[in-house]
């Protein structure tokens, strides 16, 4: 294995997993997991994570081909230094550890109640109108695959995957952020609200923006020495 490859990898799994630890889609998975089978759960949230670490590699893989990647090293070394910067203010500012839990917690509450209340009023068109997927996968598997797509599109997490992965090996990047995404999915999903509600989101912000930081001074100097 090359040494661009292992330092691709390295870079991707240790931001995977400071940035997806007390993520909103890690409290989705552990609270999703104490109310339907842990197995479909974890393949859900998996392989939604899955999917966008490859689609965001490969969106970090192209952006050297539709720019420079003297200018793509820059973009990516201000996104390390903006995002490290933002994760520290989030770090000092955020009220509790235990909001963003309360929060998603509710919204899935909500979500619940409003499918229970629809579906007593459908049971006779159940079978009549079921979805097109719903016929191959699990509704659950489906339900957690969206929930976490759709909460990791656009997220931090996906955007600094972009930049690593037009900085580093692809390749590398790809790997560890699957391998990221499997210890921090297969976390949540096994230690439920319980595991969930122990973790210092403060402390975890701090490392991360820490880290982002890190990664932008490597970068600038890498710019500096060449």
């Amino acid at each position: 294995m090359s040494l661009s490859v292992v330092q691709g990898f390295t870079k991707s799994l240790a931001m995977t997993v400071l940035s997806e630890i007390g993520d909103k889609t890690f409290f989705a998975a552990a609270i999703l997991a104490m109310r339907h089978p842990r197995r479909l759960v974890l393949a859900g949230c998996l392989s939604a994570l899955i999917v966008m670490t490859i689609l965001s590699a490969l969106l970090g893989w192209a952006a050297p081909n539709l720019i420079s990647r003297k200018w793509a090293h820059h973009i990516t070394t201000l996104l390390f230094f903006g995002f490290g910067l933002w994760t520290l203010w989030e770090a000092f500012t955020e009220d509790g550890d235990a909001e963003e839990l309360s929060e998603v917690e509710a919204k899935l509450d909500a979500d619940f109640k409003a499918a229970s209340g629809k579906a007593d009023s459908k049971d006779d068109l159940k079978k009549q109108r079921r979805p097109f997927l719903t016929q191959f996968f699990s509704p659950i598997l489906l339900k957690a695959f969206s929930i976490t797509f759709f909460g990791e599109w656009g997220d931090k997490s996906q955007l600094a995957t972009i930049g690593l992965a037009a900085d580093e090996n692809p390749l590398g990047v790809v790997i560890g952020g699957i391998i990221g995404q499997a210890l921090c999915t297969t976390a949540a999903v096994l230690g439920g609200k319980s595991l969930a509600s122990q973790i210092s989101e403060k402390m975890i912000a701090l490392a991360g923006g820490v880290l982002f930081l890190v990664f932008g001074v490597q970068s600038f100097l890498s710019t500096a020495g060449s």
